[in-house]
């Protein structure tokens, strides 16, 4: 990892450049891994994270996926039915409104998101083994002050 300069002056205290180099280095190396893999289902980055969001819910609405995905519902939509065409999400009615459109992850569509997974916490893992403590600390530090950000939101 490029050489930064790291605040001493606390332990609590990460910095933001060494932390940006650990991310864009990792986020170059799972992106590469992360991309030949989706080449080979035919999806894209958006219509993954679209399955991402779905694998950690029951259901969403269009709406709530149009938000998500900070697209309009006429593009969350256009995203929706490509991957059901591949079978990697199925639409269902709510059951009291059956104008209500829910999408939901199919078996399929979680097989890939957990392979992915996988992939990127193995990358992840090989990264972070050649990490000194003091980039060590600083990973961690700033994983536990993104998930306290994440718990309020």
């Amino acid at each position: 990892m490029k050489a930064s300069t790291l605040n001493t002056s606390s332990p609590r205290k990460v910095d933001p450049n060494r932390l940006a180099d650990f991310v864009m280095m990792t986020q170059r190396s799972c992106i590469l891994n992360l991309s030949s893999e989706l080449n080979r289902g035919n999806i894209s980055f958006p219509q993954f994270f679209l399955l991402t969001y779905l694998s950690s819910e029951d259901y969403l609405t269009m709406s709530a996926i149009a938000k998500k995905m900070g697209h309009s519902t006429a593009a969350a939509t256009g995203l929706v039915d490509r991957l059901e065409k591949l079978g990697f999400v199925e639409r269902v009615h709510a059951a009291e409104d059956r104008r209500k459109i829910m999408v939901r992850i199919t078996s399929c569509g979680s097989e890939i998101v957990s392979t992915m997974r996988e992939h990127i916490a193995s990358e992840l893992a090989n990264i972070m083994e050649d990490l000194d403590d003091v980039d060590a600390s600083s990973v961690a530090a700033a994983n536990q002050a993104i998930e306290g950000k994440n718990l309020e939101s």
